[in-house]
C-alpha cells in the first residue's frame, strides 16, 4: 500500500487529486493521511470528494472514510482504468476543470474512450478556468500524444455553480512523448475570450476586453479578444482569459474570474498584467501550466524540459509526489528550467 502524508509540501487538495489519480492508474492501494492539513478548513471538501468518487468509478475502486471534513482515507482500486460514459456533479461551485484534470491522466491509459459530463463551477479563483484547459493545457498535451477535447455546455460561477462541461478522452496510441520547450521565442499572437452571464446591460464583457487591451498596449502587445454574452448560466458572473502564442510553439495563458465588488476593469487589467509578467520572465509555460504538466512529464518516455515563471509550492508538491509514487526524478535549475525524467509508463499499466 502507498502511504502519503497530506501535510507535506503545500498540504493542499493538489495532493489528494494527484495521489488518488496515480493510485488508480497504478492499480495500487493508497492510504492518504493529514488531508489538506495546511488549509484554513482542513480535510476533504465537496470538490475533492467528487474527484475521488469519479476516479473510483473508473477503476471499480472502493474508498474508506470519504466524507466532507475527513482527514484520512484509504483508496483501493479493483480493476484497470476503464473508459465509458459518465456524469459527475460536484454538488457545489467547486471546479469542474479540476475534476476533469484529475481524470485526464488516468483516462489517457484507459482500455476504451471516456466521455463525461461534469457539473459545478467553471470560473473561480484558485483554479484554472475552462478556457485555460481548452486553449492552453490540452493543446500543449497534444504535443505529447494526449487525445482529449473539452467543451463548455453551460457557464457556472461562484456561489451557485450549475455550469456543465463535457470531457472526451481517447486512449493513447503509444507512450507519452517527452515535452521539450527550452526557449520562449517571439510572441506572434495574443488571443482572448471575455465572457459574462446576465450582464449585457452593463457591457461587462466589452469593458473587461477594452481594459485588457489597454493594459496590454502599455506593455507593447496587441490582442484579439472575443466577447461573449451568455444568458444560460444559473446566475450572473464573468471571466476573462488570454493566450499568447510564440514562434517556438509555446502557449502562455492568464485568466481571472469575477467576484463581488471586483470591477470589470480590474479583471481586464489584472489578467493582462499576469500575462505580461509571465512573458517577461522568459518562461515557456505559464504559472498554471507549470505544475499541471508535471504528472504527464513523469509518465512520458524521455526527459521533459520547460522553463517556469516562478517556483511555487504546487510545483514543488507535484515533483515530490511523482518521485514518491512513480519514482520519476526531477530537478529545477537556477534558471528555473524544470527537468523531469519520465518513467515511460505503458498503456497496459506497466512501465
Amino acid at each position: 500500500m502507498l502511504h502519503i502524508d497530506g501535510s507535506q509540501k503545500s498540504g493542499s487538495g493538489t495532493i489528494v487529486r494527484y495521489a488518488i489519480g496515480l493510485a488508480a492508474l497504478l492499480g495500487e492501494e493508497l492510504e492518504l493521511t493529514n488531508i489538506r492539513a495546511k488549509r484554513d478548513k482542513p480535510g476533504l471538501r465537496l470538490q475533492h470528494l467528487a474527484a475521488i468518487k469519479a476516479l473510483a468509478r473508473l477503476c471499480g475502486g472502493q474508498v474508506e472514510g470519504a466524507k466532507v471534513g475527513a482527514s484520512k482515507i484509504v483508496f483501493r482500486p479493483r480493476s484497470p482504468v476503464s473508459g465509458g460514459d459518465f456524469q459527475f456533479d460536484i454538488g457545489s461551485a467547486g471546479s469542474t476543470t479540476m475534476l476533469a484534470f484529475s481524470l485526464l491522466a488516468a483516462a489517457c491509459f484507459a482500455a476504451s474512450p471516456l466521455t463525461c459530463r461534469i457539473s459545478g463551477g467553471l470560473f473561480q479563483d484558485f483554479a484554472p478556468s475552462l478556457y485555460h484547459m481548452q486553449y492552453v493545457l490540452l493543446p500543449v498535451l497534444r504535443r505529447m500524444g494526449v487525445r482529449a477535447e473539452l467543451e463548455m455546455l453551460r457557464p457556472g460561477y461562484v456561489p451557485k455553480g450549475g455550469g456543465i462541461i463535457e470531457l472526451k478522452v481517447r486512449p493513447l496510441e503509444s507512450k507519452l512523448v517527452a515535452l521539450r520547450l527550452p526557449e520562449q521565442g517571439r510572441i506572434v499572437s495574443i488571443e482572448g475570450i471575455a465572457i459574462s452571464s446576465h450582464l449585457q446591460e452593463r457591457k461587462v464583457s466589452d469593458r473587461m476586453a477594452d481594459e485588457c487591451r489597454r493594459a496590454l498596449a502599455k506593455g507593447g502587445y496587441e490582442a484579439h479578444i472575443k466577447t461573449i454574452y451568455d444568458s444560460s448560466a444559473p446566475q450572473a458572473g464573468a471571466a476573462l482569459a488570454l493566450f499568447a502564442h510564440t514562434d517556438t510553439g509555446c502557449i502562455i495563458g492568464a485568466d481571472g474570474a469575477g467576484a463581488p465588488r471586483r470591477t470589470s476593469e480590474y479583471i481586464g487589467r489584472s489578467v493582462a498584467e499576469r500575462l505580461i509578467e509571465d512573458i517577461a520572465s522568459g518562461a515557456t509555460v505559464d504559472r498554471f501550466l507549470a505544475d499541471q504538466l508535471v504528472v504527464f512529464a513523469a509518465l512520458a518516455q524521455g526527459a521533459s524540459r520547460y522553463r517556469i515563471p516562478r517556483l511555487t509550492e504546487h510545483i514543488e508538491t507535484n515533483l515530490w509526489l511523482v518521485e514518491t509514487i512513480l519514482g520519476a526524478r526531477s530537478r529545477v535549475g537556477q534558471d528555473l528550467m524544470v527537468e523531469v525524467e519520465g518513467i515511460a509508463f505503458g498503456k497496459s499499466g506497466e512501465s
